[in-house]
């Protein structure tokens, strides 16, 4: 991947020919470098009223003030939908709601107790500081007591498949703040995450009966981090949690000095699968509205806080790009179309239902773009697209280089989980980079809350994804897809 820098000086060359700057303008360039000018001028005023707009910070406040926790199959995130449906509708656009059945998933009584453990005085026991996981089986409704078993990773965990049996397996892979901080958020979340999504399956399948994970997040507040795991097929879930790294580091330092037994109570409730809706609204383009550009983010959120920056920023910045384009009255030419995702947090059903309503007809569907990376600052670009794209995509960097967006990362994998099904059909997959290095600090926690986002920050996001989706529905030619073994390459 070339650096921003390199992408510059390739540009500026190129543009420079364009320009005519180096030789003579061939016929008929004039007129070509006018409409240049015009398109770059449009851009920028889509930029400005992106930085300067209100409402996306507004609707934010009242999504996660008035509303609140949005769990899917929850009353909190149907009022969500009718919220957001309801502000889409008073910009003038063309709204409806898709229905999804998704997973009611409720959390119950969570405590955990060190009951017994090395140097315990008579009559002392700790509290631990731990939440349930997504998906988690119950407990007994007295709770479980067991031997606790202390492991690293994987490869521990297999060593020592003799001693799981009837114990709880404790996980203790820690998040990589290293990472984070130089730009890497993702490959931290990625590399410490496994231990959330597969640890309870694979503990299980060795005979634990119950599992604790290390919370997934580089700031050490006391705060356990929820989120879902997945169960393999046919696999009875067992009790799950999420533990305070500073509860985490406590165990390991118990356990390596001899016996840790702990007393565990969660008693989650997975219920029949309920309504929910993805909520669309149609910004309609002016030739080809049957063509669509999706701007993106996920309406539903955990349980635990109010979801302001996951994803309350993403979708409502997305939201936002049709409250820029009807105060400028751009219609361009083809459809842009907010999506907000139902059960993108545990389920991905929203995704799924969108794709299934499309399949038929993938070549409309140009591009898509997801917000979901928290409330930092947008750096620019992260681009499933061809290689030859990036050239096509420098008039909307060129835009975003005054607000410091200027950044292409160009990649062949996923760059949103609501619209992976889409790019895994080709279509070019799109989300605005952005400062995650504290992201994964409050990720998943009761700490999740609106004072957590900058209003300046959110209007960068709106900025990129405006700018963006303007320009790809505006274009001659849509951009070309990925073939096929560039995706699974």
């Amino acid at each position: 991947m070339r650096t921003s820098g390199e992408h510059r000086g390739g540009w500026a060359a190129l543009t420079l020919c364009a320009l005519g700057i180096v030789g003579a303008a061939p016929p008929g360039r004039a007129a070509e470098t006018d409409a240049e000018a015009a398109q770059a001028a449009t851009l920028a005023r889509i930029r400005d009223a992106a930085m300067t707009q209100e409402w996306a910070f507004r609707h934010l406040r009242e999504l996660t003030d008035r509303i609140g926790p949005r769990l899917s199959g929850s009353p909190q995130l149907a009022a969500a939908v009718t919220q957001v449906a309801a502000a889409m509708r008073s910009l003038g656009a063309e709204v409806s709601l898709q229905p999804a059945k998704v997973p009611h998933w409720v959390r119950g009584a969570e405590q955990g107790e060190l009951t017994e453990y090395p140097g315990q005085p008579p009559g002392i026991t700790q509290r631990l500081h731990l939440t349930a996981l997504g998906g988690s089986g119950a407990t007994p409704a007295a709770g479980l007591t067991a031997p606790v078993i202390a492991i690293h990773d994987f490869e521990e965990l297999q060593a020592r498949a003799a001693e799981v049996r009837g114990r709880i397996v404790a996980y203790d892979s820690r998040f990589d703040q290293r990472l984070a901080d130089n730009g890497r958020a993702g490959d931290a979340y990625g590399q410490a995450g496994q231990y959330r999504f597969r640890g309870p399956a694979r503990a299980a399948a060795l005979g634990a009966v119950a599992v604790l994970v290390r919370s997934i997040g580089g700031a050490d507040y006391r705060l356990p981090h929820t989120g879902a795991t997945v169960w393999q097929e046919g696999q009875t879930p067992i009790p799950a949690a999420a533990l305070a790294a500073e509860d985490s580091d406590l165990i390991m330092r118990l356990a390596a000095e001899g016996p840790v037994q702990m007393k565990l109570l969660l008693t989650p409730r997975l219920l029949p699968d309920a309504d929910g809706n993805n909520v669309i609204a149609d910004w309609r383009g002016r030739e080809s509205p049957d063509e669509v550009v999706i701007v993106s983010g996920h309406l539903d959120s955990w349980d635990l806080a109010t979801g302001a920056t996951d994803d309350g920023v993403g979708v409502l910045a997305a939201a936002a790009v049709i409250e820029v384009l009807r105060q400028l009255d751009l219609h361009p030419r083809r459809t842009i179309r907010f999506v907000g995702w139902t059960n993108e947090e545990n389920g991905g059903r929203g995704g799924q239902a969108y794709f299934a309503s499309v399949a038929g007809s993938l070549a409309k569907q140009t591009a898509a773009i997801e917000s979901d990376e928290g409330a930092g600052r947008s750096l620019g670009l992260n681009a499933a697209i061809t290689a030859e794209s990036e050239q096509t995509l420098r008039p909307v960097i060129d835009a975003l280089r005054p607000i410091g967006a200027t950044s292409l990362s160009r990649t062949e994998g996923e760059v949103g989980a609501d619209i992976f099904p889409l790019q895994e059909a080709g279509v070019p997959g799109f989300a605005p980079l952005v400062d995650a290095r504290h992201y994964f600090d409050y990720h998943h926690t009761a700490a999740d809350t609106l004072d957590k986002v900058d209003p300046v920050n959110m209007n960068t996001q709106v900025a990129t994804m405006a700018v963006l989706a303007y320009y790809l529905a505006e274009l001659p030619t849509p951009l070309p897809r990925l073939a096929a073994e560039a995706r699974h390459r």
